[in-house]
């Protein structure tokens, strides 16, 4: 009965998550924020999680969770200035990263000799 309990209990608390599931229209309207990155040049034609080939002059993004192929806006809370990126690989294992940014996209909102930025992101498409 214990055991019973404790999976009902785990059951609920899953439900409560803030990370949506399902499909890409499941995740619009989802935020966050922290910190954003941008890929080092050795990545560049290397192939990405869904397939496509990173190209340092699109404007792409990894992020550990949101659909391939959804747009997400980027902020940067220090200037204001946002991007729209679609996501088509994986990653951002760094503590207080929440997206990984191709090197056009970080730098049409702020410096890449900075290395990182403070965002907001959110799902658009």
């Amino acid at each position: 009965m214990k055991t019973l309990l404790i999976f009902a209990f785990l059951l609920a608390l899953s439900g409560c998550s803030s990370i949506p599931s399902g499909g890409r229209d499941n995740w619009i309207g989802h935020t966050e924020s922290g910190e954003a990155s941008f890929y080092a040049d050795k990545f560049q034609n290397r192939k990405t999680a869904s397939g496509e080939r990173y190209n340092h002059s699109l404007k792409t993004a990894a992020h550990n969770k949101i659909p391939f192929g959804s747009s997400v806006k980027v902020t940067n809370k220090n200037n204001g200035k946002s991007v729209v990126v679609k996501v088509n690989d994986r990653g951002q294992f760094a503590k207080g990263r929440v997206i990984d940014l191709s090197k056009s996209a970080f730098i049409s909102i702020g410096n890449p000799s900075s290395g990182v930025i403070n965002v907001s992101i959110e799902v658009v498409q």
